[in-house]
C-alpha cells in the first residue's frame, strides 16, 4: 500500500510533515481501542496550512499513515531524544493523555514492530534521506524544514501552555546559526505570536538525524501550537480565519529559508529559479 506522498521542488528546501497522517491499516485497526482510532494526537491539517509551499518551489514529503502505526520521528532503536522525559514509543502504546492505544493483549510484539519498521518507517526515511542527498548534490546545500503541531496544553509533556512557535535545532547543532538567527527574527517580530528556541521541543529524531551543517545539510523543526489555527478538541476542525492570520508569518518564514538556501547554494544563482 502507498505509505507516503512526495512532491519534488525546485529549490534546495524540503518540507517534511511526519505526523500529519491519519490512516490505520485494517489489520492494525482491529487491535486498537476506539479512542485511539480517532487518532487524536495527529498534527492535524498541517498540509493544508502549508499549502503555499509548492508555489515557493519547496518539495514536500508527508505520510499517509497515523503516528500510532509507527512514529516516523522516533529512533528505530527506540532511543529517546531526552532521556528521562515522558515520551511515546516508536509504536505508541498510549496516547498523549495516557489512554491505551491497543486492546488488552493486542499490543505489538517485537516481531510486529520490526515488520512496521520495514514496511512503513524505512521507506519514508529512505525517501527523506535520498531527497536531501539529491538536493545537496544538485545545489551544494540542502535544508530540511520539519513541520509539527501539538495541542497548546499537554500536561504529559510540559507545564502550562506551550508557546505559539517552538523552534528546535538540537541545541544549535542541526543548522547554521545564520539561518536560525533569521528564522528567529521572523518569529519574534510578529507581535501577534509567542516564540521560543530550543525550549521543550528541541528537535526530534528527524532534526537530529539529518541536520549536519558540516556536510551542508541543515535541519530545523517548527512546532506550532494547534490553538493558533484549529479546534483542539474533536472533531479537530480547521479554523480558516485563524489560519489566514497565521499563514503570512509561515510564508515569510519559509520564503526566508528558501532565500538563505539560494544564497548558500554552491555555484548557483538565486535568479536560476526566480
Amino acid at each position: 500500500m502507498e505509505t507516503f506522498r512526495f512532491q519534488p521542488g525546485e529549490t534546495p528546501v524540503l518540507l517534511s510533515i511526519p505526523h500529519v497522517g491519519t490512516v490505520v491499516p485494517p489489520d492494525i485497526a482491529a487491535t486498537m481501542t476506539d479512542s485511539a482510532l480517532a487518532v487524536p494526537d495527529t498534527d492535524w491539517h498541517l498540509d493544508r496550512l502549508y499549502h503555499f509551499a509548492p508555489a515557493l518551489g519547496v518539495g514536500f514529503l508527508k505520510p499517509i499513515l497515523s503516528r500510532y502505526v509507527i512514529d516516523l520521528n522516533r529512533d528505530p532503536d527506540s532511543a529517546l531524544p531526552d532521556p528521562g522525559a515522558s515520551s511515546t514509543e516508536l509504536c505508541p502504546l498510549t496516547t498523549f493523555d495516557h489512554q491505551p492505544v491497543y486492546r488488552p493483549g493486542q499490543e505489538p510484539d517485537a516481531a510486529e514492530v520490526r515488520r512496521r519498521i520495514g514496511a512503513y518507517w524505512r521507506p519514508y526515511h529512505e525517501q527523506l534521506n535520498g531527497e536531501l542527498q539529491a538536493l545537496k548534490e544538485r545545489f551544494g546545500v540542502a535544508v530540511l524544514f520539519d513541520a509539527h503541531s501539538i495541542r497548546s496544553r499537554v500536561p504529559r509533556f510540559f507545564d502550562g501552555q506551550i508557546q505559539d512557535f517552538s523552534l528546535g535545532t538540537a541545541e544549535g547543532t542541526s543548522a547554521s546559526p545564520a539561518l536560525v538567527g533569521r528564522v528567529m527574527n521572523v518569529l519574534t517580530a510578529t507581535g501577534r505570536f509567542s516564540s521560543v528556541q530550543n525550549g521543550r521541543f528541541k528537535g526530534g529524531f528527524i532534526t537530529r538525524r539529518y541536520g549536519n551543517p558540516a556536510d551542508n545539510i541543515h535541519s530545523i523543526q517548527l512546532e506550532l501550537s494547534q490553538l493558533t489555527y484549529m479546534d483542539e478538541e474533536a472533531p479537530f476542525g480547521f479554523r480558516e480565519e485563524s489560519a489566514r492570520q497565521l499563514r503570512p508569518t509561515l510564508e515569510r518564514l519559509l520564503s526566508l529559508v528558501v532565500e538563505w538556501a539560494w544564497e548558500n547554494a554552491a555555484g548557483r544563482r538565486r535568479s536560476a529559479f526566480l
